[in-house]
């Protein structure tokens, strides 16, 4: 009989945490004076008490190693039970949210994804607007353990090319785990403070410089205005770019550079491929832009980078509504969301490292068109890859493409538009923010879509921040007889 026990002791320290944590914004609404710090206490509280429970009654079930249907249910739960529990405080608080619309923003929060239901940020308490940061910041860094520890141990979506470079928590290689684990906490929480001086140095007041680290480098774009970005245009657009490129990379690479191997980021062919992309994306949005307003270069290159970074690598700030800027970059902004940053980062979507892999495979099929009887191996990063990591990415690709499909026929359903169900499910599925269109575009939000077509988004962010088949796969009767 399968043991739910070991996976709910886990999950309920994990939210004994989460509980802990909403102390710090109970603090900062003492801080204000505005009466809302009460709402904070109550939430930490049942949330406390219900994970203390939760690991207290199964704590005698404990063991080493977890199952793989173990480790698949509590990749999954996780990102299910703490944004439940990440909702109290939109209830209870001063949005008054209702549930479904308090679920969806810590959905989106853990997940990173930074679609909001939520208007008039600016006049919220200061308390809720540092708890949608931490929301992204706790998703942030929790999905770089997942990327790094379970995906590629599950063999998921091509993660397994990873596993030399990643850490084991179900083999015996604990201290391993727990040292880079100590590692990557440090360089996560460096590079938050540095954001957060470089955004007060542009100018911001030290609330939203902090906020906007917490959310900057998880990649997850929360922003304390309905503006995004667009109520901070000018340098803080270029320290905004420059953190969230720095957290789009593999922190790994940053484990590597601290521990004496200096070329660790550059020799990465994933790294490489993904700023040359931004390069030439820039370039291109940049030459459009300048046909259109050819009396603001330096604008068209600030805005074109901070737009173009931002949704590659999942953020979703917005800085300026690109709606405007003609069909041409509409689309070109739709496809860049489908790209994304790098494996082991916080950055969301497909992963660059997906797409070298596909390449790597065209042109070993072309090779053996022209010579029949050769021998060609695909290779990565000078590594060959073997038929098992082809195929999971191969199996990545189609059901992102299906379901991507079902999910946008799935809100088309629900009495969206074309635009919005495709954009609406591209942004959900790639973890992205924004989608197109005016009611969930950069100048919009997801406050007046359907309460059914919020739920399918819910699901779709879960399954986008997973790697569709981590989640997937649970729904799947043979896998638990295995």
């Amino acid at each position: 009989m399968f043991d739910l026990r070991p996976v709910a002791y886990v999950i309920g320290i994990l939210v004994t945490c989460l509980g802990l944590t909403m102390l710090l914004p109970m603090l900062v609404d003492i801080a204000e004076g505005r009466g809302e710090w009460a709402v904070f206490l109550e939430a930490s509280m049942i949330t406390v008490l219900a994970g203390t429970l939760m690991s207290i009654a199964s704590a005698n079930a404990v063991r080493e190693r977890l199952s793989l249907q173990q480790t698949f249910l509590l990749t999954t739960l996780v990102w299910v039970v703490l944004p439940f529990f990440g909702a109290i405080p939109f209830v209870f608080g001063a949005t008054e949210a209702r549930f479904v619309d308090a679920y969806f923003e810590a959905m989106s929060g853990m997940t990173t994804t930074g679609s909001t239901v939520f208007t008039g940020l600016e006049a919220l308490p200061k308390g809720i607007l540092l708890w949608r940061g931490l929301l992204q910041w706790l998703g942030g860094i929790g999905i770089i353990v997942v990327a790094m520890v379970f995906l590629p141990e599950l063999r998921v979506g091509g993660m397994q090319i990873f596993r030399t470079e990643a850490f084991d928590t179900m083999g015996k290689i604990l201290p391993r785990a727990t040292q880079i684990s100590a590692q990557i906490s440090t360089i996560y929480v460096s590079l938050t403070l540095a954001c957060a001086l470089c955004y007060i140095g542009t100018g911001m007041n030290a609330f939203d410089a902090s906020v906007h680290a917490l959310t900057t480098v998880s990649t997850g774009g929360f922003a304390n205005t309905d503006a995004s970005f667009g109520a901070y245009q000018g340098p803080a657009e270029y320290v905004a770019s420059v953190f969230m490129i720095l957290a789009a990379l593999p922190f790994v690479r940053y484990v590597q550079l601290i521990n004496g191997n200096s070329l660790a980021i550059l020799r990465d062919s994933q790294v490489r491929t993904f700023l040359l992309i931004i390069a030439a994306l820039v370039a291109v949005t940049v030459t459009v832009l300048l046909r259109l307003f050819p009396h603001h270069p330096e604008q068209a290159v600030r805005e074109s980078l901070f737009n173009i970074v931002s949704i590659i690598s999942g953020t979703g700030y917005a800085s300026v509504d690109y709606m405007g800027w003609g069909p041409f970059l509409i689309a070109l902004f739709f496809f860049i969301g489908l790209i994304g940053g790098c494996a082991g980062s916080t950055a969301c979507s497909v992963k660059v490292f997906r797409y070298q892999l596909l390449f790597a495979s065209v042109r070993t099929q072309l090779r053996k068109i022209r010579a029949p009887h050769g021998i060609f191996t695909p290779r990565y990063d000078g590594r060959p890859v073997g038929d098992d990591v082809l195929a999971s990415v191969m199996s990545f690709f189609m059901f992102f493409l299906v379901v991507l499909g079902i999910v946008s026929v799935a809100l088309g359903m629900t009495g969206l538009d074309f635009i919005t169900a495709l954009s609406g499910a591209a942004t959900a599925l790639g973890n992205i923010g924004p989608g197109l269109g005016d009611e969930i575009g950069p100048a919009g939000n997801f406050q007046n879509i359907n309460d059914a077509a919020k739920w399918i988004l819910i699901f779709a962010m879960l399954l986008g921040r997973l790697e569709l088949m981590a989640v997937l796969v649970i729904f799947t009767v043979r896998f638990w007889r295995g």
